[in-house]
């Protein structure tokens, strides 16, 4: 990572008068350390922007925090944040204390950090810097803001951090954040049965093997949609989410329908906890899958 830097501050002539490598340095050791109280990182990812990807991180955190878990989310759409709003929690600063940013926290007790806390209105995010040095400078902007969140959130202990990568899962995003987690878990990816979002979403798994991120499985969204007035439930695309995991032998977590009523509540930010609801149910399924596999890797970790 150092080595990095300096060649990109040398290439732009820069002198490094305000020690960026060693501050970016004792920064990377505090994210070292603050990861260290976390058991299990994992990405939640998709090839295909408008799947409901963050929505299904939001719910799958809220499953797995009804089973126990001790459960972080980490925004890493810095552009366009929502998990606040499905949470219910928009606006609320990060309380800054001499051991660093203490973050809100949701619903069952789930810690949050979104760029949507240090925002004051529905204005765009705008980077500043050298215009004709936009594309480089933008992308040591945002992966610094992302470095910033772990390591100066006091995030405490976690048995899982689930981070929300943006839509289309920007092509710069998992290597940074494999690169700032050296013991990432995994990536877990959204789609819809879409035959448009599975071509997208295979680009993307490939994508993810060729970083070296393990891919646990695949959640299938907007699989059906549910009738709000009787509950029955019809299929919404042609296409076959089975057939394409078993192409590239992945387990098939769960599938999720649509359900115009559920959706409703987290759009206005008042997310439903009713572990009775039909639709939480199918969360709380793919809870106990991600559970297994979970476990899993911990026995074969142990067995090497």
């Amino acid at each position: 990572m150092e080595k990095d830097l300096k060649s990109i501050l040398h290439k732009l002539q820069y002198t490094d008068d305000a020690k960026v490598v060693q501050q970016i340095t004792e920064q990377t050791h505090m994210v070292q350390r603050r990861m260290a109280g976390i058991r299990h990182k994992l990405v939640i990812m998709s090839g295909k922007g408008g799947v409901g990807k963050s929505m299904t991180t939001v719910n799958l955190a809220l499953a797995l925090a009804r089973q126990g878990y001790r459960m972080g989310i980490l925004d890493v759409d810095l552009n366009g944040p929502c998990i606040p709003q499905m949470l219910g929690i928009p606006g609320q600063p990060l309380a800054m204390t001499a051991e660093g940013a203490i973050p809100p926290v949701g619903p069952l007790g789930i810690k949050v950090a979104s760029m949507e806390f240090f925002l004051k209105d529905s204005g765009p995010v705008r980077w500043k810097g050298p215009m004709d040095l936009s594309p480089v400078w933008l992308g040591l902007m945002e992966m610094n803001v992302i470095r910033e969140f772990l390591a100066d959130v006091v995030w405490g202990d976690l048995d899982i951090l689930l981070a929300d990568l943006p839509p289309g899962a920007a092509a710069d995003k998992p290597p940074v954040l494999a690169g700032f987690l050296p013991d990432l878990v995994g990536a877990i990816v959204v789609t819809t049965p879409s035959e448009v979002a599975s071509n997208v979403v295979q680009k993307s798994i490939g994508y993810a093997r060729e970083l070296g991120i393990t891919v646990l499985g695949v959640i299938e969204n907007m699989s059906q949609y549910r009738c709000p007035s009787c509950g029955e439930e019809n299929a919404l695309f042609e296409g076959n989410t089975e057939v394409m995991c078993e192409a590239l032998h992945l387990p098939l977590l769960g599938r999720i329908p649509f359900d115009r009523s559920f959706a409703r509540t987290f759009d206005k930010g008042q997310p439903l906890l009713d572990s009775s609801y039909p639709t939480i149910q199918r969360f709380q399924d793919i809870a106990g899958n991600v559970q297994a596999l979970l476990d899993y890797k911990k026995v074969l970790a142990e067995k090497l």
